[in-house]
């Protein structure tokens, strides 16, 4: 083989080399944005595409959801309390050449647009609506990151608030008033269940005033409880007739006197009455 074949195969070589190295493979998942002598050409992929040698070079963009751990701010909040909010992102590129035109680094873009929304939200919410009202806060924190991704072809999809650091301070403060609302609370609940047990004692006394056998039963019953219970309490059985009588004497007594006192009364008064007729 002479000089020239030699040089001729070592040329062809260097073509074949040249030519099979645009050939580029695009996952599923993946688009390339190809620029030709820098202006841009159009999308590539996924599969199998050709670039030109040395007039065509193309960015791969990742369109599978991507996740960002937004790290810890100390922020404000509405009523001046300084706390520590972390979130979690999860966005993904829906147009690749916005996202290569727009923007140098829409992941790093993204990131700030991030940390910035989630200071600026939680400035106008109350501690309170921080703590309680985290879906709404997570909507309101996804729109607002939207806004200012959707002109780079970034979608967001979610916004998690992970976890809220609040001062020791405060948080004695919240159990100290937790503490107070459960204690309020039972004693609503005991007030109530004893005007609805009074309410229930007053009807069962008009009842027994209405039929004196069911306090008979009563009795029995409550004998019969006793008993059962294997203890060494004497009862002494006493007829509810005793008790009526009692009653009625003590009623009777309670008359009598009340006569006495004014038959006493009634002689006290003639007697002065006397005595100033005399005078």
């Amino acid at each position: 083989m002479g000089p020239v074949e030699g040089f001729l195969c070592v040329v062809l070589a260097v073509i074949i080399i040249i030519t099979l190295s645009g050939i580029r493979i695009a996952q599923e998942y993946e688009r390339a944005v190809v620029f030709f002598l820098g202006r841009q050409q159009g999308l590539r992929g996924p599969g199998l595409y050709y670039l030109i040698p040395f007039l065509e070079w193309a960015k791969t963009i990742d369109n599978r959801t991507l996740t960002v751990n937004v790290e810890p701010q100390e922020t404000i909040t509405k009523d001046s309390v300084t706390i520590k909010v972390n979130a979690v992102l999860w966005f993904r590129v829906i147009d690749s050449s916005m996202a290569v035109l727009k923007v140098e680094n829409f992941r790093s873009a993204v990131y700030q647009i991030a940390l910035t929304s989630l200071r600026n939200i939680i400035g106008q919410h109350d501690l309170d609506e921080v703590l309680k009202a985290r879906d709404k806060i997570n909507h309101q924190l996804k729109s607002m990151v939207n806004a200012g991704t959707s002109p780079w072809g970034v979608e967001v999809e979610l916004v998690e608030m992970k976890d809220v650091e609040i001062p020791q301070a405060m948080q004695r403060a919240m159990a100290r008033e937790a503490e107070a609302v459960r204690e309020k609370r039972a004693r609503l609940i005991k007030a109530e269940a004893e005007l609805e047990a009074s309410e229930k004692l007053t009807a069962a006394a008009n009842l027994i005033n209405e039929n004196p056998l069911s306090l008979e039963l009563r009795r029995m019953q409550m004998i019969a409880e006793v008993g059962a219970e294997q203890n060494t309490t004497t009862i002494i059985m006493m007829p509810s007739e005793f008790v009526t009588m009692a009653g009625k004497l003590g009623d009777w007594m309670g008359n009598q006197g009340k006569a006495d006192a004014a038959k006493a009364k009634a002689d006290i008064a003639a007697k002065e009455a006397k005595l100033e007729t005399q005078v």
